[in-house]
């Protein structure tokens, strides 16, 4: 299945908007020119016979070549993934615009079912990478400076080498995949087929979700029981999907041993389990310091008693609505990128002009945000769900950021380009903190800068605080899966016990609130995925503090960073700017600049 990452923000699409100016369309001809392209057949022909030529060539005799031989291993395996790569990108891309058409998800199956088949053959080639002893391996690596580059890829493969089943039971494994994605697309058909209706209007969830954030208060309200409404009546199917989904994974990590459920997740984020441990204590323990003291402030802004979850994401009363023409959205990222460096604006204009990046909400078409790297000898395609929103400009900067990246690591190659997910955040993140700071230089006034703060926190809150405490609903969760059967009610106890520490004693809590854990694509799509959005953007936040500190050289290294790929693990990544993630301190230092702009928001009171 095509996986891809979800915004973010829970609340910044709606059913569509006017006066937002030429909204650009994917155009997917660089991937196919449609589903009847005779190139895509002759690409699916390629591909099974090549899986078949592969696994004939070197099924049980990987550990009989020499360096030479096991480069074009590596080689004709990148291609393999190059092909494969293609037709999914194709296929999942053009489900997402349209997830409400059914010869779309037919061929979107068809296609994750015949790949699967074809390369199921393959997977010996990890399991017998894995059985090359590590000093021969080690020296073909030292010898042979082209497949030396391949080390991180192997180090990776190879910290699985513990958890490997036998070849006959990853084969099985690999076969029943399919299984688990069929649990994926209920999940994404039935939020997609949601109905809501607030005060006599029609909605679908983005448009629901995107009322959260009205300056209305009686709409938010309206809004918030609604979603708990539908929620309610769907939510034996989200329970049983969870429970699915969750007991699948156990199984599984009992199989291979894993010692915890997040295990897996680590070990593809190619991160320390103590390091995330470190950030996740940092962050819970910097609640009462961020969220609690920023919603305290937003309460007395809002003139409320109390705050009710639908005030979490209001616009501040000082916040004039605005809405932002994509022509300007488009201005402010690109000369937010000059100003760091004209090769920043330069990567990011294709995508305005190349049907690179879907903009418009449509019926039918996935909500969110994402950027999709495609394959290497391609280029990414961006998807927005754009209205005009100041916070949707700072979505643009955010997944152009990603486009980016991914452009410059596109050079690594098909095996070496794709970073962990800890790493995946850092341009993304970093292209909003330029924006925000482009933004916040020609603020007019006081008023102005406020505003501007004020929205940069809840950003970071949303992003740091809400996805720590998704993480813990998730390790609860699954946790409390290994005792059996979860009811509904047992999910919603899960959420609600981790909801009232991360928000504060500022909030109050409706009925229903206690199922919007329902609507939270990551928990389907990539379990634990969460925690890499805090990773980011305490690693941002650090490397920004890096670069107002000692500005000279910053960029070179910056881009060296992006270019990196997926080749470099995180300690070797960082050392250029004398920063270690595995330093508790280190994730003080990116909490402590969301805790300086929350001083200036107070000293602004007075």
């Amino acid at each position: 299945m095509l996986h891809l990452p979800f915004p973010v923000r829970d609340a910044n699409a709606s059913s569509g908007s006017d006066n937002l100016g030429d909204l650009p369309e994917w155009d997917l001809n660089d991937l196919y020119k449609g589903e009847d392209d005779p190139q895509l057949q002759k690409d699916l022909d390629w591909l099974e016979q090549e899986c078949a030529a592969f696994a004939a060539d070197y099924e049980g005799k990987l550990d009989t070549l020499d360096a030479g031989g096991l480069l074009t291993c590596v080689h004709r395996n990148e291609k393999i993934s190059a092909i494969a790569g293609r037709i999914m990108s194709f296929a999942g891309l053009r489900y997402y615009q349209l997830t409400t058409d059914a010869g779309r998800a037919k061929f979107l199956s068809d296609c994750q079912e015949k790949i699967t088949n074809f390369t199921t053959p393959l997977v010996f080639f990890t399991l017998e990478l894995n059985r090359i002893e590590d000093a021969r391996l080690d020296a073909m690596l030292a010898d042979n400076a082209d497949l030396g580059r391949y080390r991180a890829v192997f180090d990776r493969i190879r910290a699985m080498k513990p958890y490997q089943l036998s070849d006959e039971l990853e084969k099985f494994l690999h076969d029943l995949g399919v299984v688990g994605d069929a649990w994926e697309r209920l999940f994404d058909e039935t939020i997609a087929g949601l109905g809501f209706e607030v005060d006599g209007e029609p909605l679908n969830i983005e448009g629901t979700l995107n009322l959260l954030t009205d300056h209305d208060r009686n709409k938010r309200e309206s809004a918030a029981r609604e979603l708990a409404r539908v929620f309610d009546m769907n939510i034996k199917t989200f329970a049983r999907v969870h429970n699915t989904q969750a007991k699948e994974k156990e199984v599984i990590d009992r199989w291979r041993g894993m010692p915890t459920a997040q295990t897996a997740r680590h070990l593809s984020n190619d991160v320390e389990p103590e390091v995330v441990e470190a950030l996740r204590n940092a962050v819970v323990a910097a609640y009462p310091r961020l969220s609690h003291r920023y919603y305290e402030l937003k309460r007395k802004w809002l003139g409320l008693d109390r705050m009710q979850v639908w005030d979490r994401n209001a616009p501040l009363p000082m916040d004039a609505p605005r809405t932002v023409g994509w022509d300007e959205a488009r201005a402010i990222v690109t000369e937010a990128y000059a100003g760091f460096d004209p090769r920043m604006a330069d990567l990011s204009e294709p995508f305005f002009t190349k049907g690179w990046i879907d903009a418009g909400v449509k019926p039918g078409k996935a909500p969110g945000a994402f950027a999709h790297p495609t394959v290497t000898d391609v280029h990414p395609y961006v998807m927005l769900n754009y209205l005009g929103k100041p916070r949707d400009v700072m979505t643009l900067a955010h997944e152009l950021g990603h486009g980016v990246h991914q452009r410059l690591a596109a050079d690594q190659g098909e095996m070496l380009s794709s970073t962990p997910l800890t790493l995946a955040e850092t341009a993304s993140v970093f292209g909003e903190m330029l924006t925000f700071r482009k933004m916040l230089e020609k603020a007019k006034d006081d008023g102005e800068r406020k505003v501007l703060l004020a929205g940069k926190v809840e950003d970071m809150i949303n992003t740091v605080v809400r996805q720590i405490a998704f993480y813990d609903f998730e390790c609860k969760l699954h946790e409390a899966r290994r005792g059996g059967e979860l009811t509904p009610d047992d999910i919603n106890d899960i959420w609600m016990s981790v909801q009232g520490e991360s928000l504060g004693p500022a909030f109050d809590f409706m009925d229903g609130y206690e199922t919007f854990w329902a609507y939270i694509p990551h928990f389907i799509h990539s379990p634990f995925y969460v925690y890499a959005y805090a990773f980011g953007d305490g690693l941002v936040n650090a490397l920004y503090a890096v670069y107002e500190e000692s500005p000279a050289g910053f960029q070179d290294k910056y881009f060296e960073m992006l270019k990196a790929g997926g080749s470099k693990h995180h300690k070797e990544l960082l050392a250029p700017f004398g920063l270690d993630a595995s330093d508790p301190k280190f994730w003080d230092k990116g909490l402590s600049m969301i805790e300086g702009m929350i001083d200036e928001l107070e000293a602004m009171e007075g």
